[in-house]
C-alpha cells in the first residue's frame, strides 16, 4: 500500500512514502483497495487528490473539510498549499 483515505467521504488521500509522477499508487480504505496513478511526485505525509476537486471545493480528509481548492485540482494531483487555502483562511467558511 502506498497511501491511505480515512473515510469514503475523503476526496484526498495520504502519502504513507515517497511517491513518484507517473506511478499507480495503491490507497487503502479500511478493507478496500484502490489505484490512482499521480500526476505529480507526492512526498511522504502529503496528500493527492482521489477525485477531480474543482476551484472553490471543499477538501475533505477525515471526513471532514479541511480546506479550499484555490485552483482545479486533477484527479491523481499533489494537493498542499499551492493549490488548497485552510478553511479557517476563507471569508465566508467557518471551522
Amino acid at each position: 500500500m502506498d497511501a491511505i483515505a480515512f473515510s469514503k467521504k475523503d476526496n484526498v488521500a495520504t502519502a504513507i512514502k515517497a511517491l513518484s509522477k507517473g506511478q499507480r499508487a495503491i490507497v487503502g480504505l479500511g478493507e478496500e483497495k484502490f489505484t490512482i496513478e499521480l500526476l505529480e511526485d507526492v512526498p511522504f505525509g502529503h496528500k493527492f487528490a482521489l477525485v477531480d476537486i474543482p476551484q472553490g471545493g471543499q477538501v475533505v480528509k477525515y471526513g471532514e473539510a479541511i480546506g479550499v481548492a484555490t485552483v482545479n485540482i486533477r484527479k491523481g494531483q499533489y494537493v498542499h498549499v499551492h493549490n488548497v487555502v485552510g478553511q479557517r483562511g476563507v471569508r465566508g467558511h467557518r471551522s
